[in-house]
């Protein structure tokens, strides 16, 4: 099938992008395009303007801010994947930005435009849930700031008006000792995942003193598991205790769909994340991501 008829912008900075989305509520940002040129193929989506963001310059680039990183929407997932900022602060991003896709479409597709479009098993906003961003947007009222955990409102709808961008993403990256992992379970390697699971955990004096657990595929947006996190904090890493992390990751509210069931995605999460906590602490012990 072919889109519907629309108008075309290009416009080159962000107060010309929010004129443009002010003036015409029935418009749609076009980012990488990976999500919205399909969707306007299949005329799922017939908005009557387009408003093209790829001339803003403003929106693009990695950069360290103090003690935080200051990632532009429109930066590429391939600029992500293979930044060496990204790799030596934040090697989470990298590790999830993996399994996303396949390299053409990661040249095209953005943060920001993933973060937008908000796939329940898009990694890089489970990633984003597990760092605890907060993203800017601006609108004609200006800059407000929204943590990600209030970011999705329903089913591919993130908490944006319809005059505002996405323009900035704040990640704090982890600065002591501590491991990470992500990994997700698909049909076939690039598809979507069915379950995917993210672990950041510190590791002080032999202990678990910090832990950030996200769950992706199991609901309209990533999913924090705080009880997890709360069993694992002041506790000695081990088999034993990351066997009973994922009997209680296990518990998380799953969806269903056509494809998979409740059930089965909740025995995915329980599996997946004492899989993550293991590789976790491999990786905080230097081994190879065996358990991965």
């Amino acid at each position: 099938m072919k889109s519907c008829n629309f108008s075309y912008y290009d416009p080159n900075t962000v107060s010309e992008v929010v004129s443009l989305i002010s003036r015409h509520e029935n418009a749609k940002l076009l980012a990488g395009g990976q999500s919205l040129v399909p969707m306007l193929n299949f005329r799922i989506l017939s908005p009557e303007h387009i408003v093209d963001l790829n001339k803003v310059s403003d929106l693009f680039g990695i950069k360290e801010n103090g003690n935080h990183l200051s990632i532009g929407s429109m930066t590429r997932q391939s600029e992500l994947l293979n930044s060496p900022l990204i790799i030596q602060s934040s090697p989470l991003i990298s590790k999830a930005l993996g399994y996303v896709g396949h390299d053409q479409t990661r040249n095209r597709g953005t943060i920001g435009g993933s973060l937008c479009h908000l796939d329940p098993a898009a990694e890089l906003c489970v990633v984003a849930s597990a760092y605890n961003a907060e993203l800017t947007v601006t609108g004609k009222k200006g800059d407000r700031v929204i943590a990600m955990s209030d970011w999705p409102v329903d089913f591919l709808t993130p908490a944006l008006d319809h005059d505002e961008i996405l323009t900035n993403i704040r990640i704090t990256p982890w600065q002591g000792s501590h491991g990470f992992c992500f990994i997700e379970f698909a049909r076939r390697e690039g598809d979507f995942a069915i379950v995917a699971v993210a672990v950041l955990i510190e590791i002080t004096d032999h202990v678990i003193s910090k832990a950030s657990i996200a769950l992706g595929g199991v609901s309209a947006g990533p999913v924090r598991l705080h009880d997890v996190e709360t069993l694992l904090k002041g506790q000695s890493p081990g088999q034993e205790l990351f066997k009973e992390a994922g009997l209680l990751a296990k518990k998380v509210d799953a969806m269903s769909d056509v494809n998979y069931s409740t059930n089965y995605r909740k025995r995915l999460s329980g599996a997946l994340t004492e899989r993550a906590l293991h590789g976790a602490m491999a990786r905080f012990k230097g081994e190879e991501e065996g358990h991965e």
